[in-house]
């Protein structure tokens, strides 16, 4: 990266607190061996993997378990031209300990739309990058456009 090309890299901490504030984020995985992104609601458990609840027979469930997956989630503000966008990598499991699908029950994110039976799935950030606009078009003394 560039030093003045208007972004600024976030640190790991700085990605885990803009995503606990976003209130949906982006799957990206493979179905029929091409690219699929899905957007999905989510939070941030305690260890800061992702957690996603769905419908126990989707598409969606069936092919994130297992499976290395990205989830991306940003904010953009197009009249200041300016926003962040992090991204997180890693496994995506299936959540089966009872314990710890009781637990979410009570903590974990509320479907938008429920189904009879609902999963968890958990991505483990093995990987988490994220950058910030801090000047957008204004940086260069060029205004936005009204």
């Amino acid at each position: 990266m560039y030093a003045n090309d208007g972004f600024r890299e976030l640190d790991r901490q700085e990605c885990l607190s803009l995503l606990a504030t976003a209130p949906v984020g982006r799957i990206v995985y493979t179905r029929r061996a091409l690219p699929a992104v899905l957007p999905v609601n989510f939070c941030l458990d305690h260890d800061g993997a992702v957690v996603v609840r769905t419908s126990a027979d989707s598409e969606l469930a069936s092919a994130l378990d297992g499976a290395v997956v990205a989830f991306e989630a940003d904010e953009v503000d197009a009249a200041a031209h300016s926003g962040w966008s992090v991204v997180a990598m890693g496994l995506a499991t299936r959540v089966t300990d009872p314990v710890e699908h009781a637990r979410l029950l009570r903590t974990g994110p509320r479907s938008w739309v429920p189904a009879p039976q609902e999963v968890f799935v958990r991505i483990a950030q093995e990987l988490v990058t994220g950058r910030e606009l801090v000047g957008g078009r204004t940086m260069y003394g060029v205004l936005p456009r009204s």
